[in-house]
């Protein structure tokens, strides 16, 4: 394993993080966390060099904090860097901060969280939070030893993300950061601000939600034709850069984090040549032409009020789109036999919760009739 000095904290840090929001789980559930398969990989992690576990009070249906927690109780818990979140949109006093700490310090079974973050920061939630005297709490919070150190998530412009930067004497940062993300919420531009600043940036959705992992098959044949991994080369076009300083990974199943962590030992600042970066230049261009909806299948938009799953439909018409030539009657099969007629797109009331939770900003509603008319077959 690699690791990397932590902004001014003089802590070294594994250039691979466990990201806990898609841990394996039981019949698709997502409340229902395989418990002993998650354990066995956070272990595994460990035992292998990722010293950084990172987690949040909705992930998992809030599952997930009591999983991590069960996972670093006894021998793992003071070599483990512990990183959670609170949830920034509940907030709705001075009081829930203390209120929410508190309970996540209760799940995951600890006096004290290494790294905290202020999570999922945007237009509308910052200000809000701002002046409710959040800022003046994360000063507090340190002093009592609760948190060593504060951050904060953005899923937002660069602009808000210089702003609130500048706010605050942040100990680190988390954004939205890959390959196809260069230009797209903070970007490229966001992280070279930061790291002026001396403030580490910590990247989570580095393959996009699994996207950059299931290519179109064109894509795909690129890389091969270079003879290149395509997941390794996303993950070292991230560890390319000095700017970051850690990669978050939801890894689901055993097989992702072995090779993860392979894919680590092999990271490096300013290893890639003038033909990596063509390469990669190219595939951007290719790809950014074939996905029509860019949905990481966060699943920051559930619920629904009608129960529709809108990730798993903007999963299913992205590849009907892609592979329209090959496969297209699988995902519209799919749609007409497997979703429950009332939870097809057309059930979509147009009331845009969703559209005010998403992180990357699709108007949702606007897209529904679209999916529907692509898959549905009378």
């Amino acid at each position: 394993m690699k690791y990397r000095k932590f902004g001014k904290t003089n802590i070294e840090l594994s250039v691979l993080g466990f990201g806990s929001m898609r841990l394996p789980v039981i019949d698709n559930n997502q409340a229902n966390i395989n418990e002993s398969e998650a354990i066995r990989m956070m272990h595994y992690a460990f035992d292998n060099g990722i010293n950084y576990i990172d987690t949040a009070y909705p992930y998992h249906e809030g599952q997930s904090e009591l999983v991590v927690g069960k996972a670093l109780k006894h021998r793992y818990r003071d070599k483990i860097h512990l990183a959670t979140k609170l949830p920034s949109w509940a907030i709705e006093s001075y009081s829930d901060f203390d209120k929410y700490l508190d309970e996540q310090l209760a799940k995951l079974q600890t006096d004290h969280i290494d790294f905290y973050l202020i999570h999922n920061l945007h237009a509308n939630v910052w200000p809000k939070i701002r002046d409710l005297g959040v800022l003046n709490w994360c000063d507090n919070i340190i002093k009592s030893g609760k948190v060593r150190y504060v951050g904060f998530s953005i899923h937002d412009t660069a602009i808000l993300f210089k702003e609130i930067l500048d706010s605050y004497n942040w100990d680190f940062c988390q954004i939205q950061y890959n390959y196809m993300n260069e230009d797209i919420q903070v970007g490229t531009k966001g992280i070279e601000y930061a790291y002026q600043k001396e403030i580490p940036v910590i990247i989570m959705e580095p393959l996009l939600g699994g996207s950059l992992v299931q290519l179109p098959t064109q894509i795909k044949q690129l890389f091969d034709n270079a003879g290149k991994d395509h997941i390794n080369m996303a993950l070292q076009w991230l560890w390319n850069k000095k700017e970051v300083s850690l990669v978050l990974s939801g890894m689901s199943s055993m097989e992702q984090l072995v090779k993860n962590i392979e894919y680590a030992s092999k990271a490096s600042i300013n290893s890639f040549s003038a033909k990596d970066y063509d390469l990669m230049e190219k595939i951007k261009n290719e790809y950014s032409k074939l996905v029509p909806i860019p949905c990481t299948k966060c699943r920051y938009c559930l619920p629904c009020p009608k129960n529709i799953e809108i990730p798993h439909l903007f999963g299913l018409y992205n590849d009907a789109v892609v592979h329209k030539d090959k496969s297209q009657w699988l995902y519209r099969v799919i749609y007409n036999n497997n979703i429950p007629e009332d939870r097809r797109a057309d059930a979509c009331i147009k009331c845009r919760k969703c559209e005010a939770k998403c992180p990357q900003g699709i108007k949702i509603a606007n897209w529904m009739p679209k999916v529907h008319s692509e898959l549905y077959e009378p």
